[in-house]
């Protein structure tokens, strides 16, 4: 897979062909079936943590905690299980719509006590709709399955997951995972977060234009003591959807701080953030240091996002815009997976933080010739927006995805 290529064609004003065949909406994993035991005391309940995550609450497979673009869900699940565990020790595939394992073998030597659950993708799901925009969108969707499970551990109780986003899958074959997220086991779960091992992200070359964060982070699980990082609820988890558009309604400057806050810590460093806001006066907010809004530009930038997102016009009457932005043009292919995967699970978690101040959410995943910062007057190519989350007060009555 030339990532570099797909990623510039992507962003290209070239319209997606006809539908294709999606395939199936679950890997064909051998074996027969498995349920899910519950978890004894003591044990990391996978039973639980999948069912809060990645499980489908219906027969289709549409309706699910993590969203996808064009509900196509294309990330696929296996398990390499350790001691510790409401399953034995050894590797399995999930199916998501019929929330069952089957049994691929056993455990990798020195496989650690408690779970690793490696994230891949079958391409041709979300292919079958979006063409050659569907890179990027793999990626995303991919970022929210992660962000999905690590909301979930946090949710049962469990000390913060090990998050790996690097996607090297992509590198070594269909079977190597583009995102793994270790969990330890309910007894080892220590009372403060694990000190994480730093890993130098690698972004562009500053040259002004859209703020963005300029010191090195480590590329970690958000820190759980950060006001920005609440502990969800179970409930909160199996009732968050995609609110249909429209959304309107401008958020609170108090949401939006919580919104930005946790995304900014959620993607450590690799992606900057801002929100495009309508009424009263329309204008582009990040964060200051101290953790207050504070204006970059002022102007109506909600018409032209709405024409960058592959035209959704609904976009221009929405409340506020959460917008990634960086992932220059000619990033090589490890950038590009780090980029999109960490932006897709920060707005995971922005939007379920949304949701927890009474607003509605929507992501936003396909954008073209969105370059944010040529548009306020950087040099161009440097600042391309990378993902999205439509928020408002209110939304449509029709149901939500």
């Amino acid at each position: 897979m030339d990532l570099v290529t797909a990623l510039a064609r992507a962003r290209s004003p070239e319209k997606p062909g006809p539908d294709t065949p999606a395939g199936p909406a679950v890997h064909p994993w051998p074996g027969r079936p498995r349920s899910l035991p519950e978890g004894c005391p003591g044990e990391l309940d996978l039973g639980r943590l999948l069912r809060l995550s990645l499980a489908a609450s219906d027969g289709a497979g549409r309706l699910r905690p993590a969203p996808s673009a064009g509900a196509l869900h294309p990330v696929d699940t296996r398990l390499v299980v350790g001691t510790g565990c409401s399953l034995p020790p050894g590797r399995y595939g999930y199916d998501p719509l019929r929330h069952r394992v089957h049994r691929l073998g056993t455990e990798p030597d020195g496989a650690p006590p408690g779970a690793t659950v490696e994230l891949s993708a079958t391409p041709q799901r979300t292919v079958s709709h979006y063409g050659h925009r569907a890179w990027p969108l793999i990626l995303l969707d991919t970022g929210h399955a992660a962000g999905a499970l690590w909301l979930a551990g946090r949710a049962l109780g469990g000390a913060p997951a090990t998050v790996g986003l690097d996607g090297g899958g992509l590198d070594r074959g269909d079977e190597a995972p583009l995102a793994a997220l270790h969990f330890a086991r309910s007894d080892e779960a220590p009372g403060v977060p694990v000190a994480r091992g730093p890993r130098q992200v690698l972004l562009a070359e500053e040259a002004g234009g859209v703020p963005r964060p300029v010191r090195a982070h480590q590329v970690c699980s958000p820190d759980p003591r950060h006001q920005a990082v609440d502990v969800p609820t179970p409930g909160e988890l199996l009732a968050r959807r995609s609110a249909r558009p429209p959304l309107r309604g401008t958020p609170p400057r108090d949401a939006l701080r919580a919104v930005l806050a946790t995304a900014d810590e959620a993607s450590a460093g690799a992606v900057g953030w801002c929100v495009a806001v309508g009424e009263p006066e329309p204008e582009l907010v990040g964060l200051a240091p101290d953790g207050t809004l504070r204006r970059l530009a002022v102007g109506e930038a909600r018409p032209t996002l709405a024409a960058w997102a592959a035209g959704q016009a609904w976009i221009a009457d929405t409340g506020a815009v959460l917008l990634g932005y960086g992932c220059p043009a000619g990033a090589d292919a490890p950038l590009i997976r780090r980029t999109h995967l960490r932006a897709g699970f920060a707005v995971h978690l922005a939007q379920v933080a949304a949701v927890r101040h009474g607003l509605y959410g929507r992501p936003v995943g396909s954008w073209q010739q969105a370059d944010l910062g040529a548009a306020l007057g950087a040099p161009p190519g440097r600042d391309w927006i990378i993902h999205g989350l439509a928020l408002g007060t209110t939304h449509s009555e029709e149901g939500s995805l």
